[in-house]
């Protein structure tokens, strides 16, 4: 039941804000089962839910945009790898957590005030960097999305490009958790027997983005953001 509920609600998040999923669907999940199942699981049911927004979304992709980004991610996770051997990432996800914090609540204030803020191109080319190798080494989303959405014009288009990013990073984690053994059977079944859930959950997401206005869906993004970072400072 309790795995029912994270994918209709992780999904439904998903659909509206193009993201976050993994924050929910983990933050449900950490109490009944370990990391090791939960992020298979998702890494499956969150493939094809990228794939359909991105496809709904097509038009708006800006591939100058996603594809930097893209290998960015892809270059990020091999080293990445190894890196996360060597290192206390418990420390580093910390900063990062307030990092991304604070960038989320920028941008809210931001939204809230309803002015439009000169951004720095050096500052958005070295948050990009960031966000991309983060996002490689940690499977962190949450900079990549703070990314997106200073560069797009709207939800259509962030959830666009972000998505293209993302279906980049997933297919190489399924090959690499194939090749580690971490995708077994099991974990196949479950996630066919949860795709429904997902579907449900997104599709309500995705309705709920055409109903609720542009504000509050970006509003909706921002707050996943700080959610995000605080979820990294506390794990």
């Amino acid at each position: 039941m309790v795995w029912w509920t994270a994918a209709v609600c992780a999904f439904f998040i998903k659909g509206l804000c193009g993201f976050a999923n993994t924050l929910v669907f983990t933050t449900i999940l950490s109490f009944a089962a370990d990391n090791a199942r939960i992020s298979p699981v998702e890494l499956l049911l969150g493939y094809p839910s990228n794939l359909i927004l991105m496809w709904k979304e097509r038009r708006f992709i800006r591939w100058k945009l996603c594809l930097p980004l893209s290998a960015l991610v892809t270059a990020g996770s091999i080293p990445g790898i190894l890196f996360l051997k060597n290192t206390d990432a418990g420390v580093i996800k910390v900063i990062f957590g307030v990092v991304i914090f604070l960038l989320g609540l920028e941008m809210l204030l931001r939204e809230l005030r309803q002015k439009k803020v000169r951004q720095s191109r050096a500052v958005l080319m070295i948050v990009g960097v960031l966000s991309g190798l983060l996002c490689g080494l940690y499977g962190v989303g949450a900079l990549l999305g703070a990314y997106l959405s200073r560069v797009t014009e709207d939800s259509a288009s962030f959830k666009a490009n972000i998505c293209v990013v993302f279906l980049v990073e997933n297919t190489l984690r399924i090959f690499l958790y194939a090749l580690w053994g971490i995708l077994t059977v099991e974990i196949l079944k479950q996630a066919v027997l949860l795709l429904p859930f997902m579907l449900a959950g997104l599709g309500l997401g995705m309705l709920g983005g055409r109903v609720l206005d542009e504000a509050r869906v970006k509003k909706c993004v921002t707050v996943m953001l700080m959610l995000s970072g605080a979820a990294l400072i506390l794990r």
